[in-house]
């Protein structure tokens, strides 16, 4: 009866976040842009265990993982030959960055919390990625600082040294239409 309920709150959960247009072009163009970087190691949404605190003190559900939309290392364990032979399902590495997109139904202060459990379990670097304004916000440990497509050229991110530019990221695609 439990793993029914569990299911049915995983469910509703789902349905409160859902993606939409904007949202998932925002996700491709800037995991497109980051995979160009060498340096670093892009997984969109990549499991990453945090069973090592309470997320309750966070006011949210999940329980012992959180899912960002974009997850970038800079440097990623190696593997031993067993761990190849079976995925990883939650990461118990953090990254240095992660990417949160705003979804239409989704609440700012529902993502802040998350950025709060994040930097609890040693992330570096939040981006908080709005496309209906196209804004990106970027919080680290001692601030933020804020892009958007009206008065900046780049999003850059000094803790991670990431620079990218905004105009590829919230452009409008011609090829792209509401049928």
């Amino acid at each position: 009866m439990t793993e029914l309920i569990e299911i049915e709150t995983l469910e509703n959960e789902v349905r409160d976040i859902m993606p939409s247009r904007n949202h998932s072009l925002a996700v491709g163009r800037i995991t497109g842009l980051l995979f160009k970087d060498e340096r670093l190691t892009v997984m969109p949404k990549l499991s990453l265990d945090s069973s090592q605190i309470d997320l309750s003190q966070f006011a949210f559900k999940a329980k012992d993982e959180l899912i960002p939309d974009i997850s970038v290392y800079l440097e990623l364990p190696e593997e031993s030959e067993d761990e190849l032979e079976q995925d990883i399902l939650k990461m118990t590495q953090m990254p240095e960055l992660v990417i949160e997109v705003l979804s239409p139904k989704q609440a700012i202060t529902e993502i802040l919390s998350k950025f709060k459990a994040y930097f609890t379990l040693g992330i570096k670097s939040c981006w908080l990625v709005i496309p209906s304004v196209k804004v990106i916000k970027i919080y680290f440990q001692n601030g933020n600082k804020i892009f958007d497509i009206q008065h900046d050229t780049e999003v850059i991110d000094e803790i991670i040294d990431i620079r990218l530019p905004i105009q590829r990221i919230f452009f409008k695609s011609m090829m792209i239409k509401n049928t």
